[in-house]
């Protein structure tokens, strides 16, 4: 029983953030049903719809919106739920009829949360972009990657999941807590180049404060510090050192044998060069496992770079239980954790339409009326 059980969304189906959004509500007990298009549309990369596993926790229907039917079935659905979450571009849901003014007149109540990459207005809200595109513009990539090299990004971590799909999680909440009180609902504009401009609320600060130049590889935590970087090791792997702290920085010159070594000063940035370049050797002389034994759980701030495989053999991490099998998939556990309401995993990811007429017959419809709808083809 998660924070959110007895709430009850309405997710329409898309890729990216928004699926990411609607697991993160559903593994804390939120009750989504999750609308897919009736015809088969590949969303997303080619895979095994069993891996899809940021679709777990919630049925899935097959509904055709674009008729009348179906619009109003969708409607009936929205009138009885909490939320919505929708992916689209600006004014898709408002030409299928189901836009917020339509919806809140059904339901008054109703939280609408809209996910877009730039916003529901602005010069770019009807372009298309993906998650470089929207960090490269909020600013996000341009100090990844190293001094004199292409901007490298990181996955899709600060844009659809970051600045994307938590980011209108917890405006949703927020907003949800709000309706409890006022009983009216309102629209969460959820734009991934908002939420990736929020991330960089303290970088913005130091930016204004002289601390963040404009040259990649040349500021704090960007690589740039020898005490802040990662190293290859004898064995072509990895490791991180984040020794900010004076003493921890102490300890790292003690655990390399270089405390005695007449060395340039932490924060001497014309002998950074000289650091990198003998810290570089000095890791190069063991494999990675060896700098593990010599340096985890000391105060050097250190840890290896592992690959996702090597991650969930790691003994902390199976100490955390951040892991769980379920139906012979690996997913990682739902959080954040909870002392009394832990989220879950209930169900793991199904195809588009595995449940198209339990989950109407869950949602209020009768047995009558879902046949109606069969016999109709807006839904399968």
């Amino acid at each position: 029983m998660g924070p959110l059980t007895g709430y009850k969304i309405v997710e329409f189906g898309s890729i990216g953030p928004t699926p990411y959004c609607a697991m993160l509500l559903a593994d804390m007990g939120a009750q989504i049903v999750r609308i897919d298009r009736t015809e088969a549309v590949e969303l997303g990369l080619k895979r095994n719809p069993g891996y899809e596993i940021n679709r777990r926790n919630r049925p899935s229907i097959r509904l055709d919106v674009k008729a009348q039917e179906g619009r109003e079935a969708a409607l009936r659905l929205i009138a009885s739920a909490d939320a919505l979450i929708e992916g689209f571009r600006p004014g898709v849901m408002e030409r299928l009829g189901l836009g917020p003014d339509v919806c809140l007149a059904a339901n008054p109540k109703l939280v609408y949360g809209r996910m877009t990459g730039w916003g529901q207005e602005g010069p770019l809200a009807q372009t298309v972009g993906h998650d470089i595109n929207y960090i490269a513009l909020a600013g996000a990539l341009h100090y990844l990657g190293p001094k004199g090299g292409a901007p490298l990004p990181p996955l899709a971590l600060v844009g659809d999941h970051g600045g994307g799909g938590l980011w209108l999680a917890f405006g949703m909440v927020c907003a949800l807590l709000e309706a409890r009180r006022s009983e009216l609902g309102q629209v969460v504009d959820g734009a991934i180049i908002d939420g990736v401009t929020s991330l960089l609320t303290p970088m913005h600060g130091r930016f204004e404060a002289g601390g963040i130049g404009k040259a990649r590889g040349e500021n704090a935590n960007d690589g740039s510090r020898p005490w802040y970087c990662a190293y290859e090791t004898r064995d072509g792997k990895w490791i991180s050192i984040g020794a900010i702290e004076g003493r921890f920085y102490a300890e790292l010159l003690n655990k390399l044998g270089l405390d005695k070594e007449d060395l340039p000063k932490q924060h001497d940035a014309a002998g950074w060069p000289r650091l990198h370049s003998r810290f570089a050797e000095v890791f190069k002389q063991k494999t990675r496992d060896q700098w593990v034994a010599l340096l985890e759980g000391t105060d050097v701030c250190f840890a290896p770079v592992l690959d996702l495989g090597e991650l969930r053999e790691h003994p902390h991490v199976r100490a955390r239980g951040m892991f769980q099998e379920f139906e012979g998939v690996t997913h990682p556990a739902p959080g954040p954790r909870m002392s009394r309401t832990p989220p879950e995993i209930r169900s793991g990811p199904e195809i588009a339409g595995a449940h198209t007429e339990s989950a109407l017959a869950e949602w209020g419809f009768s047995a009558t009326e879902i046949s109606a709808l069969k016999k109709s083809g807006v839904i399968a």
